[in-house]
């Protein structure tokens, strides 16, 4: 029997929502000050109502949701349903300042951007990015380095009085593991490294693109823009070219090392800061991970070379491996114009880039997709199958493997890994037929569906301000669940069908 949610429930969910909501609100302080140094004022009133909206919008659901103390606690359900929420709303949010300054056609397509942004996605509907205020462009990529940490656990980490299911929240984000045994130290260690890396990798990003001949304002202004969206595997730019705009190695170079950084698990930054070198080079999904970028890059390199695309070996590398990579972490970066993937590019390398969307990189980072453990797991549970119908019935198969520490691998463990992979591989077909539906290729719609659903952001063109209405809320859902990995998405709907249908 389904039970019909309680007031009790809607008001725990709603105080804990309007908490992180406070939160999002405050995040808007920053690109007010960028306004207040650029001299923005029209921007800066595009963001002070966004502020304030935010923080009325909070403050309004935390007093009417206002409950004891001993009655705030998160259960898995509120927890899970929180998160799914969240992400809405931050779109929503997100979208104001956007569509305020009038660089996008309606508001669906400014919430379209805001919800690329926070699910690190990466693909655009804005019009003149490079005439976008710095105030405006600061925000795009800021809610990329905020959704790639996750949104809520900024609420972990600054915001006390999570009164238990503090770990369903965690979770709710598409997080599974605790790199400390403190959840509120795991949440803070998730932005020590995040901002660590921020200052290391802004500064070689601004000085390379000085020694490309860019003012020293611009450089740092970008360099730091283009390491949140590099990080957070995300893949907005501040140039509408993106990375093609600076034509400049050295910032390729930088981008691929930073996109290798947010495609790595936290847990691997941990052991990385904690000194434990070797245990990387046993793990299990660092191993696969390169092994799939070198197998998919001689596909991708195949396609390219029997297309003739490239002559020189060195522009037949940095586009190959590059865009590889950007596809392989779910970053979206791109050294090429959308166009030419269908123009120049062939279906082989095509493939070889869908695949690489696909997979993703790792669990517990930045990036989105399958992910590097699962992979793994599914051929280790194929290959313990085989084991067992070739020995005898008395058998006992144990497999086991090497993630940080000495893992033995459990039915569960299997069910939950082949559960995640067959629903991505479900959206990114769902997302393909809608493509196929408005007229598009089958390539180039799954391509885009993929891209969506498995938030990396690198488009053949079909993202575009005027593609169907449908087709961009579709984007937008993809987006969104790709980027919670379906649990809390299935449990929002759940909690939906229990108060319909509940007793």
């Amino acid at each position: 029997m389904i039970f019909r949610p309680q007031l009790k429930d809607v008001k725990i969910i709603g105080f804990y929502l309007g908490k992180i909501i406070l939160g999002l609100g405050l995040c808007f302080l920053l690109p007010m000050i960028t306004a207040i140094i650029f001299k923005e004022p029209d921007a800066f009133l595009d963001f002070s109502i966004s502020f304030f909206f935010s923080l009325c919008l909070g403050l309004g659901l935390t007093l009417l949701c206002q409950l004891p103390q001993k009655d705030r606690v998160l259960d898995w359900m509120h927890g899970m349903v929180v998160v799914a929420l969240t992400w809405i709303v931050a779109m929503f949010l997100g979208a104001i300042p956007m569509w305020l300054s009038g660089h996008w056609l309606s508001f669906m397509d400014a919430c379209f951007d805001s919800m690329s942004g926070f699910a690190t996605t990466g693909l655009v509907l804005a019009q003149d990015i490079n005439h976008l205020s710095y105030s405006c462009n600061l925000w795009r990529h800021l809610i990329m380095f905020i959704g790639g940490q996750g949104i809520v656990i900024i609420a972990l980490s600054f915001l006390t009085g999570v009164a238990g299911g503090s770990y369903a929240l965690y979770m709710g984000e598409g997080r599974e593991e605790r790199i400390l045994p403190n959840l509120l130290q795991t949440a803070r260690f998730i932005w020590l490294v995040s901002l660590v890396y921020l200052v290391l990798g802004s500064s070689a990003l601004a000085i390379s693109m000085r020694l490309s001949g860019m003012p020293w304002v611009d450089s740092v202004f970008q360099g730091i823009c283009i390491f949140m969206a590099a990080f957070d595997t995300g893949g907005f730019a501040p140039q509408s070219q993106n990375i093609l705009y600076y034509h400049s190695f050295f910032v390729e170079i930088v981008c691929m090392i930073v996109m290798l950084w947010g495609a790595m698990s936290f847990s691997i930054h941990y052991v990385l800061w904690t000194g434990n070198k070797k245990s990387i080079f046993k793990d299990i999904e660092i191993r696969t991970f390169f092994i799939s970028i070198i197998v998919l890059f001689v596909i991708v390199l195949i396609g390219l070379s029997y297309g003739g695309v490239y002559e020189s070996g060195n522009v037949l590398f940095r586009k190959g491996f590059f865009h590889l990579l950007s596809a392989h972490t779910g970053t979206g970066y791109s050294t090429v114009y959308s166009q030419q993937f269908n123009s120049l590019w062939s279906p082989l390398s095509i493939l070889g880039l869908i695949i690489a969307m696909g997979l993703g990189g790792c669990v517990g980072s930045t990036t989105g997709a399958i992910k590097m453990l699962r992979l793994s797991l599914v051929f280790k549970a194929f290959r313990a199958e085989i084991k067992r119908l070739m020995f005898s019935d008395s058998t006992v198969v144990v497999e086991k493997f090497h993630r940080i520490r000495q893992i033995t691998m459990e039915d569960k463990q299997i069910k939950s890994v082949l559960m995640i992979t067959l629903a991505f591989i479900v959206l990114y077909i769902v997302g393909a037929l809608v493509g196929v539906f408005f007229g598009y290729p089958f390539i180039n719609s799954l391509f885009e569906s993929v891209s969506a659903s498995a938030n990396v952001g690198l488009s053949t063109g079909i993202t575009q301000p005027a593609m169907p209405t449908l087709l961009k809320v579709t984007y937008i859902l993809q987006m969104w669940i790709g980027r919670l990995e379906f649990i809390a998405v299935f449990v929002l709907v759940g909690f939906f069908i229990s108060w319909l249908k509940g007793k």
